[in-house]
């Protein structure tokens, strides 16, 4: 008897698991700040800011409201740049895995136009309309870009006993031709992942690996060779992540560029997290220089 088959990951969440392990929790750089609250009409509202080290604050206002019984999401934001992100989610109402989404981007004072139609597409600087149906043993996504291009943008992952292979292609409507392809290829067990992509068109090859090696440790990494930068050889990156007890853990990732990062992350109490990053230049460690290679960062986040 044939084992049913699960649903496979979405294209963008092939090799996750490895890119989650090496790029989440290490806030080096920047201090970020989240608050997020929840109302008990299902609403939930969250404030959002990070200071680079170089530059202005960076910060968003967010409300989200989800109607579980007819499968809608509606999120509202607003940022400091005077954007307004608006969301509009529909899942499983109209076929059985399917879900429909419509993202936009707004820009209230950017009309200067006394045209109409030329005004509206200066205020909405991005509309894209995505569907995404899910069953087990396919993953498929459709997304069409209205103002860029517009372009359609389709990719379907198939899944089969653990193997997994994907594909993506981007269509400009305009131009009639296919600006960007990838695929990709990789085997997802409860224990471990490989996955190896051929992005950009060709130009841009990666491979990844993930490991749980116990409850308490996971192992990763990644290569990365971009034939635009062949000069620059294969970027390689290895981390692990080690939980020290129910509500802490510290990351550790090194690339072959001499860059140690190292990550802390802690829970202080139910709903509000600490993380703290630091990243050292292991080729700069004296010098003059030695100071400015390094980089730290914190994180906070409280949710109620």
């Amino acid at each position: 008897m044939s084992v049913p088959q699960p649903v496979p990951p979405s294209w963008k969440d092939l090799g996750k698991s490895s890119l989650d392990l090496l790029g989440k929790d290490f806030p080096i750089g920047n201090t970020f700040l989240e608050v997020k609250t929840t109302t008990p009409s299902n609403v939930v509202f969250k404030v959002a800011g990070h200071k680079p080290t170089e530059g202005a604050i960076v910060g968003n206002v967010e409300a989200k409201y989800t109607d579980r019984k007819h499968g809608v999401t509606f999120t509202q934001g607003w940022n400091n740049a005077n954007t307004l992100l608006t969301n509009v989610e529909l899942d499983n109402q109209i076929v059985n895995g399917l879900k429909i989404d419509l993202n936009a981007s707004l820009h209230p004072q950017s009309a200067h136009s006394h045209d109409a139609e030329k005004a509206a597409k200066e205020v909405v600087k991005n509309a894209t309309l995505t569907s995404t149906y899910k069953m087990p043993g396919l993953h498929t996504r459709a997304a069409l870009n209205v103002f860029k291009g517009p372009t359609f943008t389709a990719d379907a992952v198939f899944g089969h006993d653990g193997f997994l292979l994907g594909t993506e292609a981007t269509y400009n409507v305009s131009t009639g031709a296919i600006t960007k392809y990838a695929a990709g290829v990789g085997f997802s067990a409860p224990e471990y992942a490989v996955t190896l992509l051929a992005g950009e068109s060709f130009t841009r090859y990666s491979a990844s690996y993930y490991h749980r090696v116990s409850r308490d440790v996971e192992a990763g990494g990644q290569a990365i060779f971009d034939t635009h930068r062949s000069s620059d050889g294969v970027k390689i990156e290895v981390g692990t992540k080690a939980y020290l007890d129910s509500a802490a853990f510290i990351k550790a990732k090194m690339s072959n560029a001499g860059v140690l990062s190292l990550g802390y992350t802690q829970a202080l109490r139910p709903g509000v997290k600490a993380a703290f990053g630091l990243a050292l230049d292991t080729q700069k460690l004296s010098g003059s220089h030695a100071v400015a290679a390094h980089k730290v960062g914190a994180s906070f986040t409280f949710e109620g």
